[in-house]
């Protein structure tokens, strides 16, 4: 198996002064720090992404496809909205079928005291249907106001970085193994 994984990092979350900016960024830098990815960030409050997942743009839907597509992996990076993930993160993952399939999914989450856990334990049902596999290991910032300072850098970064490198280090595995496996034999199709 020759080249880097192709990553795709999902932003989870649209609204504005969203503090998912700054968690994506820490975790983009964990990516970058660790190697062995090629990282594409997917935001679905970019205008090009936004009029692919509504539908409103035909060659927006088949360029958000081809991304999701080409990714061996993913990482989504989610907020915790009222017990689950936002609806613009479920929109764009429910826009695309197949290019899920076969292919691992990890999580970073924040909110408040649960630390968007419960939003992670939403999204590992929905992943599931669409035949990905969720990754057991995740990080997950419970207050994630207090965590972040003004600028993004998160305070007192230890015991993230920690969890960030078993979550990456098993997620290559499982993108090399299912890669592997996809180029080996066809996923197949419902009978």
């Amino acid at each position: 198996m020759n080249g880097k994984i192709q990553l795709a990092l999902i932003y989870g979350s649209t609204r504005p002064n969203r503090l998912c900016d700054g968690v994506v960024r820490w975790t983009a830098a964990e990516i970058e720090r660790r190697g062995g990815f090629a990282l594409d960030a997917i935001d679905p409050a970019a205008p090009e992404v936004a009029s692919g997942v509504l539908g409103q743009d035909r060659a927006a839907r088949l360029a958000l496809r081809q991304r999701i597509g080409r990714a061996d992996a993913f990482v989504v990076v989610t907020p915790e909205y009222n017990h689950s993930y936002p609806a613009p993160l479920k929109a764009l993952i429910d826009s695309i079928r197949e290019e899920w399939r076969a292919k691992p999914v990890a999580f970073v989450s924040y909110g408040g005291i649960s630390g968007g856990l419960r939003a992670i334990e939403h999204l590992r049902l929905v992943f599931a249907e669409l035949h990905a596999v969720g990754i057991r290991d995740c990080v997950s910032f419970a207050n994630a106001r207090e965590r972040f300072d003004a600028e993004g850098g998160l305070r007192d970064p230890g015991a993230a970085e920690t969890a960030m490198a078993t979550l990456l280090a098993r997620l290559a595995w499982w993108a090399t193994a299912l890669r592997a496996a996809r180029e080996a034999t066809p996923y197949p199709e419902a009978a």
